[in-house]
């Protein structure tokens, strides 16, 4: 009777439709495997086509790609250890999230996904069939039972498994990250773990795709609940586990306990790895992005470098004549601390073009926030000028507070091709500067030290496209903001739940009338990194044209003065 068993744990950052490539990285890791003795590969859910696919898994020519890739794949893969991987499968008139263990050439199981998703960002159960709870496979004599993600979320799929023998538990997963996601899934799985008295190994996909970020950290637990293998966050990872059969079991012999970063730096990282990851799998190798000299546009060009090299950024100062010479300067500064390339390409010259053009239609009107506008739309149009000329991805810098309530120009500072701070709201935008003023890691490209000017961080936030302007002037306090939209967002509450937390109702009125008039702003925003459960795209997703408003926690003569997104 077999008495030792050789896992290899495959971390590993696929992208969605490349079957040729990811199936390349699954013949690397089998190659790797194959060379340590290693009796089965295992690889994450859904690492065939990429995760989430969303509807191109309904395409019958994409489902016959992904059938003859796997076959190819078990032809490849023959002579020595199985492989474990996922893939969707079609199984008659039914279409299956599937794990599929290929050994001797042939896929000897089919393991069918039984619990699917369909909250927050996910919709499995509009995709898929669910699949009957399947038993344990048997590879090399040892019985292994695999709950397919969700299904390892509750008790049912991996207590049958025990029930009908299996020894080990190995959960593929396409797990996307948010804050606090780790001790998510730990909780979950130490769970079943103590149900079902079986060692637990859990693999992760790794890498960015679209708004998702997949941060790996894949873990192995013995029965008690103990973790004797933690992989690291947000890095591809392959490595050897050893399972050893005593009297009680199989018990996993321990490996690498790698630590695990604070949410700040794993918030940093996800937003690093997910612009990293979308440039990369879109073709891109540069960035452009307006430098205001203000927090968020600092913010982003600090990921930009640490993540692309900078060289590979271009920031561009577009003045006007409401811009400060010390936001001029602090842009300056900001780019010679981090080492990227800095351009200045003043608007006015364009301004008083367009003044003019409009002249006419427009006589007899009074300034507002159209002139205003045009100044952000003008620097949009030269942003996108430079993007399409140099082949150079335009980054937009809108926090998630901007987002949320609309305070972003559409065709303006909107513009760009992905956002790295939609997910991130204003306080921890100022937060996380100063996190990364104190931090620098291995992976990050950029200098040490203070490489956001202090100054930036410590100034008044301001549009600059009038004479004295300050975000206050139009919004509550950024501390108020936020907490206001963490209740309407994050926890779903009502206007009641806030005005019984001491805000006062006017207030909170004014923020839920800019969030929900500002949703056909954000269906046209750039994608940004999910950091948090409530992200604005998959996680919540409303009607453009919403004339509810919720009216509870009103108090008697209370009336409300009416207001209006500062960009219509």
């Amino acid at each position: 009777m077999t008495d030792r068993f050789r896992l290899t744990l495959a971390q590993l950052d696929a992208t969605v439709g490349d079957l040729d490539g990811n199936a390349a990285q699954a013949r690397q890791a089998w190659g790797q495997a194959r060379a340590a003795g290693a009796n089965l590969v295992a690889l994450p859910e859904m690492f065939l086509t990429g995760y989430q696919t969303q509807d191109l898994v309904l395409k019958p020519a994409f489902l016959r790609d992904c059938r003859a890739t796997i076959e190819r794949l078990a032809a490849d893969c023959a002579n020595g250890p199985a492989l474990a991987i996922g893939a969707p499968w079609a199984d008659g008139d039914k279409l299956h999230n599937a794990y599929l263990i290929l050994q001797g050439g042939r896929i000897i199981a089919h393991i069918f996904k039984h619990e699917l998703p369909h909250k927050q960002l996910f919709d499995e159960l509009r995709l898929f069939d669910p699949g009957p709870i399947s038993g344990p496979f048997v590879v090399d004599g040892v019985r292994i039972g695999s709950p397919i993600c969700e299904d390892a979320w509750w008790p049912a799929v991996a207590e049958t498994l025990a029930e009908t023998g299996a020894e080990i538990l190995i959960v593929p997963n396409g797990s996307p990250y948010h804050r606090g996601k780790l001790d998510l899934r730990m909780g979950h799985m130490v769970a079943r773990v103590i149900e079902t008295e079986l060692p637990l190994v859990y693999v992760n996909l790794v890498g960015g795709q679209d708004d998702q970020v997949y941060d790996g950290a894949s873990f192995v637990l013995n029965p008690g609940g103990h973790k004797i293998v933690q992989l690291p966050p947000f890095d591809p990872a392959i490595v050897h586990i050893d399972f050893v059969r005593g009297p009680d079991g199989w018990r996993a012999e321990p490996g690498a306990l790698v630590p695990q970063p604070d949410e700040w730096e794993q918030d940093y990282r996800a937003m690093c790895v997910g612009l990293g990851d979308y440039m990369r799998k879109s073709g891109f190798g540069k960035v452009v992005l307006g430098l205001s000299g203000g927090i968020d546009s600092a913010l982003v060009a600090a990921i930009a470098a640490d993540t692309l090299g900078p060289e590979n950024v271009r920031g561009v100062r577009l003045p006007s004549a409401f811009s400060s010479r010390h936001s001029l300067d602090d842009a300056a500064d900001l780019a010679e601390r981090l080492g990227i390339r800095l351009e200045t390409i003043p608007i006015e010259g364009p301004r008083a073009g367009v003044t003019e053009a409009l002249a006419g239609i427009m006589a007899g009107t009074a300034p507002d926030t159209t002139e205003e506008n045009i100044q952000s739309r003008l620097r949009g149009l030269l942003l996108m000028a430079i993007s399409n000329k140099f082949g150079e991805l335009l980054l937009s810098t809108g926090n998630k507070s901007e987002v949320a309530v609309g305070y972003a120009t559409i065709y303006g500072d909107m513009a760009g091709g992905y956002n790295p701070l939609k997910d991130l709201y204003k306080t921890r935008v100022f937060e996380t500067c100063r996190w990364r003023n104190a931090t620098h890691r291995p992976w990050m490209k950029a200098a040490a030290g203070e490489v956001i000017p202090p100054a930036i961080i410590d100034k008044p936030p301001s549009a600059e496209l009038r004479p004295d302007q300050k975000d206050e002037d139009s919004l509550p306090p950024y501390p108020v903001l936020d907490a206001i939209l963490t209740g309407l967002v994050e926890a779903d509450g009502s206007v009641a739940d806030l005005v019984a937390q001491g805000f006062e109702r006017a207030t909170v009125k004014q923020i839920e009338k800019l969030l929900y008039a500002s949703e056909w702003k954000r269906y046209q925003a750039a994608p940004g990194p999910r950091l948090s459960p409530r992200s604005f795209w998959l996680d919540r997703r409303y009607p453009l044209v919403n004339k509810w408003r919720d009216e509870g926690g009103r108090q008697a003569a209370d009336s409300l003065p009416e207001s209006r997104p500062p960009d219509p």
